[in-house]
């Protein structure tokens, strides 16, 4: 599967023959029972932003659509036909009190991707943002077929809800924060493998009482940072399925960013030890290029932005250390790291990159440099005149003379910049790799310090030399106040009449 893109945008008319394709495939069990044009059209025209759809690639591979009712007027016995008025959508009601979800799928070849999660939070957000109470919908429980002559409905909710029994639509209800109202009784009655049954589910909004803005802007943004153990893994796939076990984790914690270390992948040079420092190396970067295959998927998938540390990468014969951006959307960069360390270069012969550019995402504008890069403040000040407002610093240090010459300078880059400093490192050691020391680290997220901000300018850090994740949120909103009303105002203050930085031959 080529995923290049991934959208979550509203619906429009002209995506119908696609969103036939995809619905079809989706409701095979219930032949033709799909909606008509006419009706998609109605739905946009009557409430257009209830209709979500998910592109891959531009193509529309899922859908969740909804109305507006008012619910006192149904009460919680009622039937699909009833609550859309005979698909007549005349029951929705700007003033209504409830979004009803009254469909929702996802294409079976885009299955697995975490595609209708993505589509259950929009709804959510939209609840939100337009105060209402709750989201409200008639969900199948298309398993129960299996379970009619042993259970009653309520006896197979009862067991799906305690993970004795998988039902495919509810079990995935309940895990994004749904919960049953009640059981109805001849809700859908074509609906054959559900046996007429469906439940009444139900997610509450916590902000009703504080209507929310229609547009939303991410402020809080959660970060996570991995503390890599460096240890013997017998092949590639070990290695991923130790990543994934870290991405996992964080995307549990509904994290934005998630953030590697340095060189984490070379626990793979362990079968290059025949050869000599460089050449190993330079066989180390032939796994750059499956990994970020691999990561790019678990982006997409866990929903969630990665920092995949950094990797060394072969252009033009020449060996750079690279770190690459993925998106949750599908979409990826890369970014060299500028200043290689002396070692590096005697010992690898790693050449330098030449770019430095902001990265535009969902969750902010961020900058990444790599280990020795953050020590040259002019980097960071390039990018803060670009409006960064996360640093990410995956590093790789032997000591902590190392550890702390990082640390120390992404603390002095946050405040100067007056940005936030993600950091994260390797712990542990390579006895089985030759010219791989011992590691050193205690990850970290820095703010600056003044109001509003921890008094030591630490947001949360690591236990050091311990393998684990640190999860930090930062409030974006705060920046914006610093820089117009902190105590001390360094990027407004700077005297550029007396000084200033030139990069690739332009005064910034």
């Amino acid at each position: 599967m080529d995923l290049q893109s991934i959208e979550l945008r509203n619906l429009e008319v002209h995506d119908y023959q696609e969103l036939k394709k995809s619905m079809k495939s989706a409701y095979m069990d219930m032949d033709e029972d799909y909606w008509d044009a006419a009706s998609i059209k109605k739905l946009i025209k009557l409430f257009p932003e209830g209709q979500i759809c998910v592109t891959v690639n531009g193509e529309v591979v899922g859908c969740a659509l909804s109305i507006v009712v008012d619910y006192k007027k149904f009460g919680d016995t009622h039937t699909y036909k009833q609550i859309t008025g005979d698909s007549s959508f005349k029951t929705h009601t700007n003033d209504g009190d409830v979004l009803y979800g009254i469909d929702i799928f996802v294409h079976p070849k885009y299955r697995g991707l975490r595609l209708a999660r993505r589509l259950y939070d929009a709804r959510k957000q939209l609840c939100e943002n337009l105060n209402l109470k709750s989201i409200i919908a008639g969900g199948r429980i298309p398993n129960y077929q299996k379970f009619q002559n042993d259970l009653t409905p309520r006896q197979y909710i009862d067991k799906v809800k305690y993970k004795e029994i998988y039902d495919p639509t509810l079990s995935f209800q309940l895990a994004n924060d749904f919960h049953v109202r009640k059981v109805l009784r001849n809700y859908l009655p074509e609906d054959s493998r559900s046996k007429g049954f469906a439940t009444l589910i139900e997610w509450n909004n916590v902000y009703y009482e504080e209507p929310t803005n229609a547009i939303n802007h991410k402020t809080v943004v959660r970060i996570g940072l991995v503390q890599w153990q460096m240890r013997s893994y017998n092949n590639l796939s070990e290695l991923l399925k130790h990543a994934e076990y870290f991405v996992d984790a964080v995307s549990d914690y509904q994290s934005d960013f998630i953030l590697f270390p340095e060189l984490f992948n070379t626990p793979l040079m362990a079968e290059y030890n025949h050869l000599d420092s460089a050449k190993a190396m330079r066989e180390l970067a032939q796994y750059t290029q499956p990994i970020v295959e691999a990561f790019s998927k678990l982006a997409v998938s866990y929903n969630v932005n990665i920092i995949a540390g950094s990797m060394p990468v072969i252009k033009e014969d020449s060996l750079y250390n690279a770190s690459y951006l993925f998106r949750r959307n599908g979409s990826m960069e890369e970014t060299i790291k500028i200043h290689p360390t002396p070692s590096e270069i005697n010992s690898w012969g790693m050449r330098g990159g030449n770019d430095l550019k902001v990265f535009d995402t969902d969750a902010g504008k961020i900058g990444i440099l790599i280990c020795y890069d953050v020590e040259f403040p002019e980097l960071s000040r390039i990018l803060a005149n670009q409006d960064m407002q996360i640093l990410f610093v995956p590093f790789l240090t032997d000591t902590q003379n190392g550890y702390n010459r990082v640390k120390f300078c992404a603390q002095a880059r946050a405040v100067e910049n007056e940005c936030y400093v993600a950091i994260a490192g390797c712990v542990g050691n390579l006895p089985n790799v030759n010219n791989m020391d011992i590691s050193y680290a205690q990850s970290a997220v820095f703010t600056p310090s003044d109001f509003g901000f921890p008094t030591n300018g630490i947001q949360s850090e690591a236990t050091p030399n311990t393998e684990m994740i640190v999860i930090a949120d930062v409030d974006l909103s705060v920046l914006d106040a610093l820089h117009e009303y902190g105590s001390v105002q360094n990027l407004k203050d700077r005297r550029t009449d007396l000084y200033g930085i030139m990069y690739n031959g332009k005064k910034v």
